[in-house]
């Protein structure tokens, strides 16, 4: 028999601001890991807190982003990844993409979805 482990809460979608990202350091399967929320409304985006060019944290200070027409701007290197998809855009590694990290928004909460 196949043993379903709930969904973890993140945080309250009231705790976030809307149309900003913040840093959480969540335990994922493989360790724990920062992970970059982005809330827009009721959703909410979810993508682990490192560049695919060169392993580097996406945010300028603990927790902090660069959010710019619709797009999350690394600090090291200035790429631009879509709000949308998490794609790069533009910058050293265009075409590449930020990793997903599957979240849920249910009944005003923020659930991991494992």
């Amino acid at each position: 028999m196949e043993t379903v482990t709930p969904p973890r809460r993140l945080c309250l979608l009231r705790e976030m601001p809307d149309g900003e990202a913040v840093a959480l350091d969540v335990m994922l399967p493989d360790g724990e890991e920062s992970v970059i929320l982005l809330r827009r409304g009721d959703h909410v985006s979810a993508w682990l807190n490192i560049c695919p060019h060169a392993g580097r944290r996406l945010d300028w200070a603990p927790g902090k982003f660069l959010l710019s027409k619709g797009m999350l701007v690394c600090a090291a290197h200035g790429a631009c990844f879509g709000v949308d998809t998490g794609e790069c855009v533009s910058g050293p590694c265009r075409g590449e993409s930020l990793r997903t990290v599957p979240v849920r928004v249910e009944q005003g909460e923020v659930l991991l979805d494992e």
